[in-house]
C-alpha cells in the first residue's frame, strides 16, 4: 500500500485480500443487499471497510460479469456519482479522441485490466477482450475507472487516475465504519 499526500492509499491487484465474514457483513450493508460472488477485497477505505472488490467474470448464477474491480462504498461511489453528473465523462471523451498518447495510455489500462482478471484463471467467452468503464475507446462509467485506479495503484489508469484525484475526501467526515456500527 502507498499513502498519498491526501491519505487516499491504493491497493495493488497483486496483493489483493482474502474475503473474511466481516467483509461480506460489510459489503451487504453498503450495497443493501447480498452481495454476488466476491472474489477479493481490492481496496479498503482509510477507515479499514472494503471500498473496491473483485469479482469473477462469470457468477454463480451463470451470468457472464465483465467488471472484476467493484466499488462497493457508498460514499465513495455517491462522489463518483456527482463528479459523473459534471461532464468530465464528456470531456474525457473528446481529450481520448484527439490525444494519441492519452488513448494509448488507457488502451494499456484495459489490457492491465483484462490481464487481471484473466489471471483468475476463469475463461468466459462472452467478455473476452471485455473489460469495464467503456475502455478501451470510450469513456461511460468513472466508477470503473476509479475502481481500477484505487485497486491497481497510481499510474495504471490515466483517466481514473484523473477522476480519483477530482474527487472530495469522502472517507473524512468520520469513519465509515461508524456508519455500520449505529
Amino acid at each position: 500500500m502507498v499513502f498519498t499526500d491526501d491519505c487516499i492509499y491504493y491497493g495493488n491487484s497483486k496483493s489483493v485480500k482474502e474475503v473474511q465474514p466481516s467483509d461480506l457483513d460489510c459489503i451487504e450493508f453498503q450495497l443493501g443487499r447480498t452481495p454476488r460472488d466476491v472474489h477479493a477485497i481490492a481496496y479498503r477505505c482509510p477507515c479499514s471497510m472494503p471500498a473496491v472488490v473483485q469479482t469473477p467474470p462469470r457468477l454463480s448464477d451463470g451470468t457472464p460479469f465483465p467488471t472484476f474491480y467493484y466499488a462497493t462504498c457508498p460514499r465513495l461511489t455517491g462522489a463518483i456519482s456527482t463528479l459523473e453528473s459534471s461532464g468530465l465523462m464528456a470531456e474525457m471523451n473528446e481529450r481520448l479522441a484527439h490525444d494519441a498518447d492519452l488513448a494509448s495510455a488507457y488502451r494499456k489500462a484495459h489490457d492491465a485490466y483484462v490481464s487481471d482478471r484473466n489471471a483468475l484463471g476463469v475463461v468466459v467467452d462472452e467478455v473476452k477482450g471485455i473489460s469495464a468503464g467503456g475502455m478501451p475507446d470510450r469513456v461511460k462509467c468513472l466508477h470503473s475507472l476509479v475502481a481500477h485506479s484505487l485497486s491497481a495503484g497510481p499510474g495504471v489508469n490515466p483517466l481514473g487516475d484523473e477522476a480519483l484525484s477530482k474527487l472530495p475526501q469522502w472517507w473524512q467526515e468520520h469513519a465509515c465504519n461508524t456508519e455500520m456500527n449505529a
